[in-house]
C-alpha cells in the first residue's frame, strides 16, 4: 500500500495515525494481529482495520484516539534521520516554487535523510522521476529505507556522486541544491536545467546567500528570491484565541532563481530616420 493509495476504509497495510486528545500521534502500518503499545494502554490492528477514517476508537485501558490517515507534513516530521531534515514549511513552499507536479523530471542534491525527496516523489506522481544525488553513502541508505517505507522508491533514482563531476541528466524540469556550497555546483546545474527551468538552495547563513547570488548572476540567472519562512500556529480555543508559547522560526536562507539567455538589444534606428530602398 502507498501513501497516495488510500480508501474510504482502513485497510491491511495501510499507514495509519493514531491520534490522542492530548495531540499526541502514532504512526503504524496496520498489520493483522499486530498491537500498538502505548502509555496510554494497548490498540490491536485488527480492531482498526476496516473502520472508517476518522473513527474515534480506544485503548484497552479506555483512552481515546482517532484513527486518521496521516499527512505528508506528518510523516516528514517523523522521518528517519541521521542529520537536520528540512521543514514541511520550508518544503512547501520549495515544491509551489520551484512548479513541481506530475511527470516531471526533478534533480536534488544531497539526499540527506530524504525528506525533500519524499515530498518531490509524491509530487511528480508515478509518472515522473526524482535524481537524488550524495556523496555518503550512509545518508542514502537511511533515504532508501525511508522512501521505500513509504512506496515512494520506485520513483526516485539514487546516485551515489560528487556533484562536482556534473549531472548525468540534461533538460530537467528543475533542480535543488541542500549542499554546504552550492555556489560551486552552478555551471553544473546550468548544464542540466533546461532552457528557463527552476533553481532553488537552502543555505543556513547570510554570508552563504552572497556567495550563491553573485554565483548565480555570475552564470545568467536571473529573477532571484530570498526568503525564510516562519510559522507560527495558535491556540484553537474561541474565547481566548492566541500564538502558542512556541513557533517555527529561522531554520535557512531559501533562495531562487531561473536560468535566462540575454541577448544583444536589436538596433533601432533613429528617430525620424528611415531607410532608403538602396539601403533596404
Amino acid at each position: 500500500m502507498t501513501l497516495t493509495a488510500y480508501q474510504s476504509h482502513a485497510q491491511a497495510g495501510d499507514l495509519a495515525q493514531l491520534l490522542s486528545t492530548t495531540h499526541r500521534f502514532f504512526l503504524v502500518r496496520l498489520t493483522p494481529g499486530q498491537e500498538l503499545h502505548t502509555h496510554k494502554g494497548v490498540i490491536r490492528h485488527d480492531d482498526l482495520i476496516g473502520l472508517p477514517w476518522g473513527t474515534q476508537v480506544y485503548s484497552h485501558l479506555g483512552e481515546a484516539f482517532y484513527l486518521l490517515r496521516p499527512s505528508l507534513a506528518d510523516l516528514l516530521k517523523e522521518t528517519r534521520r541521521n542529520t537536520q531534515i528540512m521543514f514541511p514549511k520550508d518544503i512547501g513552499f520549495v515544491l509551489v516554487s520551484l512548479s513541481i507536479g506530475p511527470g516531471q523530471t526533478v534533480l536534488e542534491a544531497g539526499t540527506g535523510s530524504g525528506a525533500l525527496t519524499t515530498a518531490l516523489a509524491y509530487a511528480v506522481g508515478p509518472q515522473g522521476r526524482v535524481v537524488s544525488y550524495e556523496r555518503r553513502a550512509e545518508m542514502q541508505r537511511l533515504a532508501r529505507k525511508n522512501l521505500r517505507r513509504l512506496g515512494l522508491d520506485d520513483r526516485v533514482t539514487f546516485k551515489l556522486r560528487d556533484i562536482a563531476e556534473g549531472f548525468d541528466e540534461q533538460d530537467v524540469d528543475a533542480l535543488f541544491l541542500d549542499v554546504p556550497a552550492p555556489e560551486e555546483y552552478i555551471p553544473q546545474v546550468r548544464a542540466a536545467l533546461k532552457p528557463g527551468g527552476f533553481f532553488g538552495s537552502l543555505v543556513p547563513t547570510t554570508n552563504q546567500v552572497s556567495r550563491l547570488i553573485e554565483a548565480l548572476q555570475a552564470h545568467d540567472f536571473a529573477f532571484i528570491d530570498i526568503c525564510e519562512i516562519m510559522l507560527r500556529y495558535y491556540k484553537p480555543v474561541p474565547e481566548r484565541l492566541r500564538p502558542t508559547d512556541r513557533m517555527v522560526a529561522h531554520t535557512g536562507y531559501l533562495i531562487f532563481a531561473r536560468p535566462v539567455t540575454p541577448m544583444p538589444p536589436p538596433e533601432i534606428a533613429p528617430e525620424g530616420v528611415t531607410e532608403t530602398t538602396e539601403q533596404r
